[in-house]
């Protein structure tokens, strides 16, 4: 049997007043994951671990089955894989967002929708300005970037800027965690203090910029200031093929550097799809047939799609239940109807990583509902995919690896 995880990237969410009080899953009625549901078998995860944050990177990490105490970096070793860097031993790597600040508080973590080719200007001239043999500006997507600071430490503290929307930034900046370093590196302080540096530095760079003169004159946001946050060391993880013997190759398809980052480390190739943006503009459609041409020779394949995550964090609640049909109508349904002619049994799950609801517009830690189908499976009596219809599945409440391996014993 084959196997598919389709992850809509902070999918699930909050009962919102203004739906009547339902969640946007229960009022978007989903046909294609409803319909999976009642066909199939449905539960809900704990995603993070206890003593992390609730972020992609953790959820997405633990959903394949990874032990994070063991194997967590940060996003930045992740992201620096995706993007095609060879970490050296002594490289601490940590992502860089690009955002925007008004009146002294971060109000967008992405840089007023930032795209990559505006990106890698500003990311070029930083390198001019703040590059040295210590400090290197990597170029990822959109607002999504790479910060390598040769013998920085990782026993720093940072924020996350899409968890303290609408908040004053100074508070905000990288601390030290403790004084303990590594013979070979920086002290926690000395690297907070260069990374804060930094980022003053890239405020006063930054608006001068002709890009950002430009959108200053139109009124529009400005993409005005590096934000440094989850760095780490070189990871090591096993690949999904030394631990799931029926996986002998796999895929990951995702817009994002973060998930291509994982799914390097993985073991999985990884494909781009053109017109994947990692918004609601992606291309649905190529993503669904990346993934059935890739399911005619890969065992395992693992689809995201950011656009849910990005319309909570910006608290646009008509945009998310848009993302919400655009994944079930122009991705899993075509991915289904072509599983059902496959001579080889799929199996399916769709979830998400972890809830975003856009009435708090950051990532909460909390269970998430998730479906397993296949042809033959035992339903269920839950008729909805939701998150409170799920409480009910038969899977009951899984924790962290518990479901890669329900999912892998089918």
């Amino acid at each position: 049997m084959k196997h598919i995880i389709i992850l809509g990237d902070g999918m699930a969410d909050h009962k919102v007043e203004r739906l009547g009080g339902k969640t946007p899953l229960q009022y978007a009625r989903p046909e294609y994951m409803n319909m999976l549901a009642r066909k199939g078998r449905t539960g809900r995860l704990i995603t993070v671990p206890e003593g992390f944050q609730p972020g992609s990177e953790v959820a997405n990490t633990a959903i394949l089955g990874y032990d994070l105490n063991r194997v967590y970096e940060g996003r930045g070793p992740l992201e620096a894989a995706s993007i095609g860097y060879d970490m050296a031993d002594d490289d601490f790597a940590i992502r860089c967002n690009i955002i925007t600040l008004e009146d002294n508080k971060i109000i967008t973590h992405n840089g007023g929708n930032l795209q990559t080719d505006d990106a890698r200007m500003l990311i070029d001239y930083l390198n001019e300005h703040l590059g040295s043999d210590r400090v290197r500006f990597i170029c990822g997507i959109q607002y999504r970037h790479l910060l390598i600071i040769k013998g920085g430490s990782k026993h720093i503290v940072c924020a996350p800027p899409h968890d303290h929307p609408d908040e004053p930034w100074q508070p905000l900046l990288v601390k030290a965690a403790s004084e303990d370093s590594e013979s070979s590196h920086l002290s926690p302080q000395e690297t907070a203090d260069l990374i804060n540096d930094l980022i003053l530095k890239s405020q006063d760079l930054l608006a001068k910029h002709p890009y950002n003169l430009t959108k200053a004159a139109k009124g529009e946001r400005q993409a005005n200031s590096i934000w440094p946050w989850s760095g780490g060391y070189r990871p090591s993880m096993q690949t999904l093929m030394a631990q799931y013997p029926q996986i002998k190759t796999g895929a990951v398809i995702s817009a994002v550097d973060l998930i291509q980052g994982i799914g390097r480390y993985a073991g999985l190739r990884i494909i781009k799809v053109p017109g994947a943006t990692g918004l609601a503009n992606t291309n649905y459609e190529g993503k669904a047939q990346a993934a059935i041409e890739a399911l005619q020779n890969d065992d395992f394949v693992f689809v995201h799609v950011e656009a849910t995550d990005e319309a909570g964090h910006d608290g646009d609640l008509d945009l998310k239940l848009k993302a919400i049909d655009y994944l079930d109508k122009r991705l899993i349904k075509p991915i289904f109807e072509a599983c059902e002619q496959m001579a080889e049994p799929v199996c399916i799950a769709v979830l998400p990583d972890h809830p975003t609801p856009v009435e708090l517009r950051i990532h909460v830690n909390e269970p998430v509902p998730f479906l397993i189908y296949y042809k033959g499976i035992e339903p269920d009596s839950v008729e909805h995919y939701d998150e409170e219809s799920c409480v009910s599945g038969a899977y009951g409440l899984l924790r962290l690896e518990q479901f890669m391996q329900t999912f892998m014993s089918k």
